[in-house]
Formats: C-alpha cells, structure tokens, sequence
C-alpha cells in the first residue's frame, strides 16, 4: 500500500491562502504610517531599535538551528569535542556584539528623549523645514471627561467635543487636564500619547503635515465609557481650518460654567459638538477643580499652604471645598451626599469638609470639641 502525496489545486489554494491572511486585516497600521513628523520620528525610531535588535536575534536563531542540525546524533561530526570549555574569539563575539548593540541603542534612547520631549517644542515641520520661529503656534487647551473629551480654543473662544481640527504645517501645542479620573491623550497619526490627569497639567507639541481625517482616542482605562472614549482628528488646510471654525461659530451654542458642569456628567458615545463662545478661564476652573460657582480653585488652596495655612480659624472654614464626596449636578446647591447625582458616602462616614479637627479628636488648643470640651490636652492626658 502506497500513501499519497497531500497536494492543494491551484483553484483550492487560491482561495485558502487568502483565509490565512484573513486575521491581518484589524491591523491599523497608523503607527507605521503617520501624518505627522513627532510620529514619524517615533516611527523611525521603533525601526531603528527592532532592527538593532535582530542583529543578535536573528543570528543567536539561525545559529541554534545550525548547531542542532550540525551536531545531531546521526551527523557523527568529526569536529565535535565534549570536553570542550573555552574559545576566546567566541568568548569575544559572544560579548562584545550585545555591548556594541546595547552603546548604539543607549545613544539613539537619549538623544531621542531630549528631542522629542511632548513638553520641547518642536524645531521642525519635517525632515526639511524648520519651524519659523516666528510662527504662531496653535493653542488647544484639552479636557478628558467621562467619557468624552473637550477641546478648547482659547485663541478663537471657540469649543469642541470629541471633534478637533487644525491646519497642516502649523505647530500645536496641547494643554491637557482631566476633570475625574486619569486618561490618556492619544492621537497616532501625529504623536504619542500622553497622559490627562485631574489637578495637574501635561503639555503635547505636535504637528500634522497630510490633510486628512485620523482617529484620536484614550489609551488608559477609566471605566465603563472607556472603549468609545473616541473623537476624530481634522487635519486640513489653513482654507479649509477657517471654514472649520466659521461653522462652529455658526452653529455653536455658548459654553459656560453651567453648561460645563453638566457636559462633565458622565455619558458614553457622544456625538460631536460645538461650542461659539467659552467662559474666560474654563480650562483654569477644570485643571484647579473649581468649575462649579463656590468652589475654592486648588491653586488658590496651595497659595495659602505654602504661605502657612489660614490659621485655627480654618478648621471651620469649609466652604467652597467639597472637592470629594459631592458632585453638585446642575442647580449649584448643596446636597445631602445620596441624592441623585451625588457620590454616596460609605455607611458610618461623614464627608470630610464637614470634619473639623475636633469632630476627628485632634482639636486644636482652646477648641471645643463636640462635648464642649477645651482642647488642651497632649497624647491622651491632661496635665496637672
């Protein structure tokens, strides 16, 4: 009995081999092909390390197939030696390679670091221009709520949500705060992601040099909202950016306070839209936690720290920071913590801006606590 030889038809594979192929084609390939010259830099840079790493990895593979096939046990090699311990040129090539690999990689990491720095801005619109040191650079202040993100114009007094435009060739510089939990600001056609986080301030320098529409997106998980936490990316003209901005003047509706407030309500999947005209200094209110009327920005609570703290008198000094433990939806007046819209208290726990050092046992000296006792005592005992 004979086996026969397993042979695909031409028509058969045809057909077959395309299947194989099949699971490629969810790749994006953005990262590879960026529009922009930061990303086009990292890009260049994901190249160089790969292959200064297949200078030994694809070596060290071949070897081992070499080596296993050379010195299998039917080979009877005649130079194979057991007893074998030492070879300096080996010893040499085995060290001196990686080392040589490992100086070129530490080199290209550290110039790469400094240069593209998302806080530097950046010295070029491509390998062949340089930026006009005189050129305005266009100024987007960016706010990641939940789950959407914000985007402010404060050249323009102009406003987005989960929609931004610029114009090709000119720098940008992104200002970027979140108002709740940390995100990440990514946009992969023109440059890394970087971080938003609530309280604090990162800053992105980028450039787009091909018109087009790209996709920009949260890269850092932050709840249920997170997998639509997407908005699109227009790179155009400087024709077509005015026509842009024309449009959202247009059709856009005024972005105050109020409205804020209510926009940093959390909601999934909303659709892009436009604001006319922004409150002066929104972006200040969200980075320092003081959007909502009343609220003491956290700047201003970090100026009396560093000058010493506002004196006992403070303990009772509440107003104005219920930064945790209430969220205010709308009407601007306190709550009960439980109601709707509010950030329930654990069972047992009192919201700590209506905690007082003497509510928490650590009165103050001369302060009464909630018996109507003088505070004046040191680690538990009253002096005699």
């Amino acid at each position: 009995m004979t086996a026969r030889r397993l042979a695909l038809s031409p028509a058969v594979a045809r057909y077959f081999v395309p299947l194989l192929l099949l699971p490629l084609g969810a790749c994006n390939w953005v990262v590879m092909s960026p529009a922009g010259d930061v990303a086009l830099q990292q890009r260049d840079l994901i190249l160089v390390s790969t292959l200064l790493m297949l200078l030994i990895i694809l070596p060290v593979m071949a070897m081992t197939v070499w080596f296993a096939w050379r010195y299998r046990e039917k080979a009877k090699a005649k130079d194979y030696d057991p007893d074998w311990d030492h070879s300096t040129s080996l010893e040499l090539l085995i060290w001196a390679a990686p080392l040589l690999i490992i100086i070129a990689l530490g080199a290209i990491t550290w110039t790469s670091t400094h240069l593209l720095d998302p806080y530097r801005p950046i010295e070029r619109l491509d390998h062949e221009r340089k930026v006009d040191p005189t050129a305005k650079r266009l100024q987007v202040e960016v706010v990641a709520l939940d789950w959407k993100w914000l985007f402010i114009y404060p050249e323009l007094g102009i406003a987005t949500v989960n929609e931004l435009a610029a114009p090709i060739d000119q720098p940008i510089e992104f200002k970027i705060t979140s108002s709740t939990l940390m995100n990440s600001f990514f946009i992969p056609a023109i440059a890394g992601q970087i971080y938003a986080m609530p309280g604090m301030q990162t800053v992105l320098h980028a450039v787009a040099n091909k018109p087009g529409n790209y996709e920009g997106f949260s890269a850092n998980y932050s709840g249920a909202g997170f997998s639509n936490m997407r908005f699109r990316f227009h790179a155009m003209d400087q024709r077509g950016f005015d026509q842009w901005v024309a449009k959202v003047k247009a059709t856009g509706t005024p972005l105050d306070r109020a409205t804020y407030v209510k926009l940093e309500q959390p909601s999934e999947k909303v659709p892009p839209k436009y604001f006319a005209s922004v409150e002066p200094r929104l972006f200040h209110a969200a980075l320092n936690m003081c959007a909502q009327p009343g609220k003491r920005c956290m700047d201003d609570v970090m100026m009396t720290d560093m000058h010493g703290g506002g004196g006992k008198e403070s303990a009772h000094d509440t107003q104005g920071l219920r930064h945790d433990g209430t969220i205010d939806v709308g009407g601007f007046h306190p709550v009960e913590p439980g109601k709707k819209g509010e950030i329930a208290q654990p069972s047992g726990m009192t919201p700590a801006a209506d905690r007082t050092p003497a509510a928490q046992g650590n009165e103050a000296p001369g302060q009464k606590d909630a018996d109507g006792h003088m505070g004046n005592h040191m680690g538990g005992h009253h002096g005699h």
